[in-house]
């Protein structure tokens, strides 16, 4: 979808397609036929932006293959569907039966995730309406972070100093301009907007910035001003906003709460959980970390609230006592798209979690799994309607 801001700029809002398995050209095809092109005409959108996942085996392909984007792109415009930003932070298979720490691999120590993200960037080219005059990828804050050391830290930042040179080259070839976001995440090196602030001092920030994910920023009990204060200081631009929300627990040591919170306990993806201590936030790299089910593990104390990185859908409410950061994405859009010009141009609805939530809140089908996306893109919609945005 398109929205224009008062002061004229065009707002992009896409939904991640990491929600759905596909591996190679054909997967990302056929999900445009089974998914995508539905959620459009349910939200009776003229033209649905998709932030789109491109797993690392589709991407070789694409970027050798001028074919294969052709026979992407018709699929896109076939739908009513258009691409202004890639999801490249998962490399590999995100839907195997457990996926935990290896979605930080390859991380940007090493050359397959520079050559990705660079492939990634010559598709997005060619994918790039012609009247957008510049698309995003979304990647990794550098790596988990351990083991990390001066070495690490060295060879990751010749590899954004390769990134930045590549992208250069890339639009003196394609005309078309791509920029790298980084986005912070509980366990990473960067898991703050300040830690990502510091990682990336002194890059280039013309081809490079921050992805701000709005459930990573509530699970970390960030406050939005002085995560967008942070990226601000270190000349950071948001080249992207991920639209989401993390699970809240007011009180951990209530057995309701407790049993609300067994329920989100599952095999395949990481759920980083934070305490908000009397002193500092205190951190666990899993649920099941913190609940204390790990032997020889303490958990998390429990005196205070917790988040959960849990990508709760946006208009949906969990079993209380537990409830969603949805206060903190909406104080954090007011922030970036409120004021007299817009912070960001690519907003992106990214509840990839639906295939592993509690029963009472996850999709039966393939049409369940469409109604939900639908109604968090129309969520989002109507938030930055209240906002003074126009839909076009």
């Amino acid at each position: 979808m398109r929205l224009r801001h008062p002061d004229g700029t065009v707002l992009h809002v896409s939904y991640g397609t990491n929600v759905h398995p596909a591996q190679d050209v054909d997967g990302l095809v056929d999900q445009l036929r089974r998914f995508a092109g539905p959620v459009r005409r349910r939200l009776g959108a003229d033209r649905l932006g998709l932030g789109l996942w491109l797993p690392a085996e589709a991407t070789h392909r694409l970027a050798a293959d001028p074919a294969a984007v052709g026979l992407l792109r018709k699929a896109l415009d076939h739908e009513g569907l258009e691409v202004v930003t890639v999801n490249a932070f998962p490399y590999g298979n995100f839907h195997a039966p457990v996926v935990k720490k290896a979605v930080y691999r390859p991380d940007w120590t090493q050359d397959a995730r520079l050559d990705y993200t660079l492939d990634c960037a010559q598709v997005l080219t060619e994918l790039l309406p012609d009247d957008v005059a510049r698309g995003s990828i979304s990647t990794l804050p550098l790596g988990w972070r351990e083991p990390w050391d001066a070495d690490r830290s060295r060879a990751a930042r010749d590899r954004l100093d390769r990134l930045a040179v590549g992208l250069g080259a890339l639009e003196d070839r394609t005309g078309r301009t791509v920029r790298v976001a980084f986005e912070p995440e509980p366990g990473c090196l960067a898991e703050t907007s300040s830690g990502l602030a510091d990682h990336l001092r002194g890059v280039d920030t013309d081809r490079l910035g921050a992805c701000l994910d709005l459930c990573h920023l509530a699970t970390e009990f960030e406050d939005p001003g002085e995560a967008l204060a942070a990226l601000d200081g270190a000349g950071l631009p948001v080249v992207k906003a991920q639209v989401s929300a993390a699970l809240h627990c007011e009180d951990p040591g209530d057995p309701a709460s407790l049993a609300a919170l067994e329920e989100f306990v599952e095999a395949r993806f990481l759920h980083q959980t934070r305490e908000r201590g009397a002193q500092a936030v205190l951190r666990r790299d899993d649920l099941p970390d913190a609940l204390g089910r790990v032997d020889g593990a303490p958990g998390l104390p429990g005196e205070g609230p917790w988040r959960v990185h849990v990508h709760v859908p946006l208009h949906a409410t969990p079993r209380p006592p537990l409830r969603s950061t949805r206060d903190v994405l909406t104080d954090a859009l007011e922030l970036l798209v409120g004021g007299p010009h817009p912070l960001v141009e690519h907003l992106e609805t990214e509840t990839y979690t639906w295939s592993v939530l509690p029963a009472h809140l996850r999709p039966r089908d393939d049409d369940g799994l469409v109604a939900g996306i639908a109604a968090e893109l129309d969520w989002t919609r109507e938030q930055l309607v209240a906002r003074g945005m126009e839909v076009l």
